[in-house]
């Protein structure tokens, strides 16, 4: 298989680019997707400055990932700083949709969807960081689901910060119902990963190759997540597109 026939991917809350050290530092972080060699990364928890366009495609603050366009998704704002998700990737971004999953009296919360056109094939992403309680992730996993319906018949990955963490009050795995149950690998804390917080989708499913956390010395510091990526067999996406195959499988 070529290379050019993968698509890398990968989400990272990067905790404000805040490290375990307690230094904020964006070049770190940047370097650490650097690390990643990814065409498409999702980030969580990043801060921006507030005088930045909303429809900007030039990567903010990690100034050094200059071979990436962006699409910002900003959830919270002070009166110096943006706060939200970030979508990069090294393929055109088409179409840009900002889902609202805030609940009154809650963290606000949101998703980034994305058209990423590879040329002959384009992509839906769907980016997102869900709440801490129970009640809030079922109402935004609804929020997932309505808008996957919109996709339903395109390649799609779905990434974010789940913090889905209680296996017995899981509210994600209606995702697995909907796209297929891949490999969660442990993401958080960074000292010692216990939490699959972080979790990586595709459909079709039989197209994901591989998913891993990145473990790297400098993904270790600077933040309190680990990175996941994940490899894409874009020729089973261009097979599935072209043979009419629905998007979502169902599970045995």
């Amino acid at each position: 298989m070529s290379a050019r026939s993968i698509l890398r991917v990968a989400t990272y809350n990067v905790h404000g680019c805040v490290g375990g050290d307690g230094r904020h530092d964006p070049d770190r972080v940047a370097s650490v997707i650097g690390e990643l060699d990814v065409d498409v990364a999702a980030l969580q928890e990043f801060t921006y400055p507030l005088d930045v366009e909303l429809e900007t495609r030039t990567p903010v603050v990690l100034t050094s990932l200059d071979g990436y366009q962006c699409a910002l998704g900003p959830t919270r704002r002070t009166a110096r700083h943006c706060f939200g998700n970030v979508l990069l990737t090294r393929h055109p971004i088409r179409h840009v949709h900002r889902l609202d999953l805030s609940i009154e009296q809650r963290e606000p919360r949101g998703a980034l969807a994305a058209t990423i056109d590879l040329g002959d094939l384009e992509v839906h992403v769907l980016a997102a960081h869900l709440g801490l309680r129970v009640s809030e992730r079922r109402f935004q996993v609804q929020q997932l689901l309505n808008y996957l319906d919109e996709v339903k018949d395109t390649p799609l990955v779905v990434l974010g910060d789940f913090n889905d963490w209680l296996p017995c009050r899981s509210v994600v795995h209606v995702l697995d119902k909907r796209l297929g149950r891949p490999p969660r690998p442990a993401s958080f804390p960074v000292s010692r990963p216990l939490l699959r917080l972080d979790r990586i989708w595709v459909s079709p499913l039989p197209a994901l190759r591989r998913i891993a956390r990145h473990t790297s010395a400098r993904a270790r510091i600077a933040s309190d997540h680990l990175p996941i990526v994940a490899e894409i067999d874009l020729d089973v996406l261009r097979a599935a597109r072209s043979q009419g195959v629905s998007a979502q499988p169902v599970l045995a």
